[in-house]
């Protein structure tokens, strides 16, 4: 257990915030000065969604933040997720109507005022196969479901004959639904979102630092008092003094709990989800569907290209860093969507396959997938607070209760949260541009189809994004073999979003990793020679970079073919990681 050092506070150094909450090589840098030298209101462990939705709503309060995490930005999680922002039909079946008038109002304030550039509207078509109960009983659901959350931005539900649903979702078998009804939700790539927090938060001043792992807690008596990090990439170390301390790791905070030595409130339960990716025109539709199956749902999902197709829900005890798909989880989601396709799936259609744990709050079922999605927010001792549970979707009201229970440890009065009112980087403007699209997409020499597509991604940041390509116009080409995406991407996402290893690009600042059958491998050296100079690699560091990654994703296609989880966890876990100084457990 590290013990705190330089008792007296140390001078504050408030550094002007940068102006988009860039997260680039230099304020990397600065950030770890501000570490050391600074005491903060609260520092909050872990960089997935519910980690940075607290750190902006403590900074947002006029609080003094940090934040730390281990590997990447969403490198958990918040990278593997159905990527939907969604009441939750499902849990109306459970009762838990609170939960789903909840996360049906961040759906909305995500749509309208957030993330409108980040957060879209999605259709989905429920089948129907019973003809005298199932028509009444669904739509009493729907409705429910379309008039809980206030304020709509998404179309009600529509009833459709089976031809109708046919004619939506041609790939239906005629036999597989007796009629249909469709309805709407909202989609975001998780990745992205979560980075999207994060920068916010740094834009009101947060200190966001990843590849910094917490190693240790400070105390003085009985009371946390701060942590000790260490940069993984050079093994610096220092202590972190703040008032207050949050624990948002999902499904490590049983780890961090240890770690701290404080008795926790709840224990957290891993539940694996798998989901695969398959090209568009697979599966003709102009719709996604939403299937029931013995345990739970499974979902289609329209994405770019691509659909989504999942997900399991099995408990997982093994390396929490890198859940693996096995051969079985990937035929139980062919067999079920197969089940109502005229053309089935095979694996051959396969582009990309990924695991995901959700962080359940344990003791509540023997089932994961009746564990509740509600989160559990407790103060475990004097100065630290635990968050767990809970869904994507809720993440911004879980940021607020968190910092809300840390409040008896900070001094004086705090404010009101008010992140319902703040609207992510890159909102602002993001319509005007949308309607600019043309006159941009000429200024630059772009098709208006790819100015969109960055729009959707960036939103107002396009400039910034398209700024690094003015005195080389060969970086608004696509990226190798994977033409998705442009060259200026990578460049961006090591200068500006924290992206530090060529798996960081790869996987999550861009979805190259799932949504081609290579898997990354083919652009692999490409955007390594892309984000080389800025982040100061060699020849040698180059080389490094691409064989880990290729070594990654060598492990995850062989664990995929590996029947159960305990060989796919040994054939994934002998994976090199990118990041050197990285101590397993991670906190």
């Amino acid at each position: 257990m590290a013990t705190r050092k330089n008792a007296a506070a140390a001078p504050q150094t408030h550094a002007a915030p940068p102006i988009t909450g860039r997260l680039g090589p230099a304020e990397r840098e600065e950030s770890w000065h501000r570490l050391g030298a600074e005491t903060f209101d609260v520092v909050v462990i872990g960089g997935g969604v519910v980690g940075v939705g607290a750190a902006l709503d403590a900074a947002t309060r006029g609080l003094r933040v940090a934040l730390v995490e281990a590997r990447d930005l969403a490198s958990g999680t918040s990278s593997r997720s159905s990527k939907l922002f969604h009441g939750g039909l499902r849990y109306l079946e459970q009762l838990e109507f609170g939960l789903v008038r909840e996360a049906l109002r961040e759906r909305e304030l995500m749509l309208t005022r957030i993330a409108p550039h980040l957060v879209k509207p999605v259709s989905f078509l429920y089948p129907l196969t019973n003809r005298v109960w199932e028509r009444p009983y669904t739509a009493a659901g729907l409705f429910m479901y379309d008039t809980m959350g206030g304020a709509r931005s998404v179309p009600g539900q529509k009833h459709l004959t089976r031809a109708g649903a046919l004619r939506l979702v041609p790939a239906l078998k005629r036999d597989a639904l007796i009629g249909g009804i469709r309805y709407y939700d909202a989609q975001a790539d998780d990745a992205r979102h979560t980075m999207m927090v994060g920068r916010t938060a740094a834009h009101y001043g947060a200190v966001v630092r990843t590849s910094t792992q917490v190693v240790g807690f400070l105390r003085e008596a009985d009371r946390v008092s701060g942590v000790r990090v260490r940069d993984v990439e050079d093994g610096r170390e220092v202590d972190v003094r703040a008032h207050a301390v949050i624990n948002a790791t999902g499904v490590w905070t049983d780890e961090l709990q240890r770690l701290s030595g404080s008795r926790g409130r709840f224990r957290v339960r891993a539940s694996k989800g798998v989901h695969i990716v398959v090209p568009r025109d697979r599966i003709v539709a102009e719709s996604g569907m939403i299937l029931r199956t013995e345990k739970s749902v499974l979902f289609v999902i329209p994405w770019r290209n691509h659909w989504i197709v999942g997900t399991t829900d099995t408990d997982w005890n093994l390396d929490l860093a890198h859940p693996a798909a096995t051969k079985h989880d990937i035929d139980y989601i062919l067999e079920h969507v197969n089940s109502v396709l005229a053309t089935p799936l095979t694996h051959d259609d396969i582009e990309g396959v990924y695991a995901g744990l959700r962080p359940l709050l344990a003791g509540e079922s023997d089932s994961t997938s009746k564990l509740s999605r509600e989160h559990a927010v407790a103060r475990v001792a004097p100065g630290l607070v635990a968050i767990a549970g809970g869904k994507y979707t809720t993440y911004r009201v879980m940021g607020a209760d968190a910092v809300d229970a840390a409040h008896v440890d900070l001094p004086g009065r705090i404010q009101p949260s008010i992140t319902d009112k703040v609207p992510l980087v890159g909102a602002d403007g993001y319509h005007a541009l949308v309607n600019q699209a043309d006159q941009l997409a000429a200024k630059h020499g772009l098709h208006p189809y790819r100015v969109r597509h960055l729009l959707d991604r960036y939103g107002s940041l396009v400039h910034e994004v398209l700024l690094l390509a003015a005195d080389n116009p060969e970086l608004l080409k696509p990226i190798p073999a994977s033409p998705d995406y442009l060259q200026v991407e990578a460049v961006y996402a090591a200068s500006h979003e924290g992206a530090m290893h060529l798996e960081d690009v790869l996987t999550r600042r861009t979805r190259i990793s799932i949504e081609y059958a290579h898997r990354g491998v083919e652009s692999a050296e490409a955007v390594a020679r892309l984000i080389a100079p800025v982040l100061g690699w060699d020849e040698d560091a180059i080389k490094r970079e691409i064989e880990i990654y290729n070594a990654r994703v060598e492990a995850e296609r062989a664990s995929q073919t590996k029947p159960d989880d305990q060989a796919a966890d040994a054939v994934r876990a002998s994976a090199p990681e990118a990041r050197p100084q990285l101590e397993e457990p991670v906190s």
